[in-house]
């Protein structure tokens, strides 16, 4: 029995080991190193592995048993604390940040691995995650408001507005747009017919508002990009409770439970719930779109930061809110989630959601980009004329 829980570790060592080198050979390492000497490096790695394991079947097993539990930790660790860093890398990347100095760091951090040097691996990952952060706080400091944009806190009766918003948090620069439900509809194209859960389909807002004759749009809930290895095996999926302009419904089963806030479109008004499980399936409606989190909800900032690292970043964040019949989508610049919500409370407005942002952001009014046009998403939230 002993031998056959030892033999498990031990292959589960093995197949984790090749699929962090697969992984990260595959998306990073070999977009900076040839191809050849990449899968030379991979081939000479499988067989040091599987040495390896010869070695360790021959072994003593309860003292070896001890060092594999040990080791496959730091595989577990290290792997999850790369791809972390490397999904923060792509994200400056977003902005146009020029970083080879640091995708050199991160592919001395892949030969560490790739050599199953694990404490060289983590020290070095603290050092560029440091570099990271540095870089990101150089960028939120030199963002100024451009001196033409006029201070106004007043969202727009209705069409497009840029403007410097003063709140209790600081001044920021905000792209608008409002509609009037009244004669607008709020609905969402999406590229797949129904639920996806791996290699989904994604297009551009602007042909999501082209096709659906929308006169504005703004990208939607957070998804899975291909780009990052943390959504391989659901690349451009998302989990989140939706119903697109032709009435299907997105992800139903699995958020019969959920707690993820959402917006109901419907005639001349829209209504925001705390969870998705207080909505049932209705068709006869414009629009569901579940997404998190809540930033407001009766005029009162429900949202001020929690533990979620990607929230509490600087960078461009959209969001679609409402006050009375009157739809918003937007961008708040240069701000954390937490922030956003300050900044929509100062506008005015009673209810918010935050939607994703990053590379993904794009807001489409006029039949050009405002902000954007980001990467393809699996869907768009638009306006379109009654």
């Amino acid at each position: 029995m002993k031998v056959r829980v030892v033999k498990h570790v031990a292959r589960y060592l093995f197949l984790s080991i090749v699929a962090l080198v697969s992984i990260f050979g595959f998306t990073m390492y070999l977009q900076i190193r040839s191809r050849a000497d990449s899968e030379n490096r991979l081939s000479t790695n499988i067989k040091k592995i599987q040495s390896d394991y010869d070695k360790l079947k021959k072994e003593d097993q309860r003292v070896r048993n001890d060092t594999l539990e040990e080791e496959i930790k730091n595989i577990q660790k290290t792997y999850k604390d790369t791809v972390s860093t490397y999904e923060n890398l792509l994200k400056l990347r977003d902005q146009n940040v020029k970083i080879p100095e640091l995708e050199k760091d991160l592919a001395g951090i892949l030969r560490s691995l790739s050599d199953r040097d694990y404490s060289s691996a983590s020290g070095k990952l603290v050092a560029l995650q440091k570099n990271i952060d540095k870089k990101n706080s150089e960028i939120a400091a030199a963002f100024v408001i451009p001196a033409n944009v006029p201070a106004n806190n007043t969202p727009p009766g209705a069409g497009y507005s840029r403007q410097s918003v003063n709140s209790e948090v600081g001044s920021f620069l905000v792209d608008i747009i409002a509609a009037d439900l009244n004669s607008t509809r709020v609905v969402v194209d999406t590229a797949s017919d129904g639920s996806c859960g791996n290699d989904c389909p994604v297009d551009a807002l602007g042909n999501f508002a082209a096709r659906s004759g929308a006169f504005a749009g703004i990208n939607g809930p957070y998804f899975c990009p291909a780009s990052y290895p943390g959504c391989a095996g659901k690349t451009n999926s998302f989990d989140t409770l939706l119903m697109n302009k032709n009435k299907t419904y997105f992800n139903s089963d699995n958020n019969v439970y959920s707690t993820v806030p959402a917006v109901i479109f419907s005639g001349s008004s829209g209504r925001f719930v705390g969870q998705s499980l207080e909505w049932g399936r209705d068709t006869g409606v414009d629009s569901v779109i579940a997404s998190q989190p809540m930033l407001l909800s009766g005029g009162n900032v429900i949202y001020g930061g929690d533990d979620e690292v990607k929230r509490a970043g600087k960078g461009s964040r959209s969001f679609i809110g409402t006050k009375g019949s009157t739809a918003y989508i937007g961008v708040v610049h240069n701000a954390n989630v937490a922030e956003v919500a300050r900044v929509l409370k100062a506008m005015g407005l009673e209810y918010a959601l935050n939607l994703d942002s990053g590379g993904s952001t794009a807001l489409w009014s006029g039949g050009r980009y405002i902000v954007g046009p980001g990467r393809s998403t699996p869907f768009g939230i638009l306006f379109v004329n009654k």
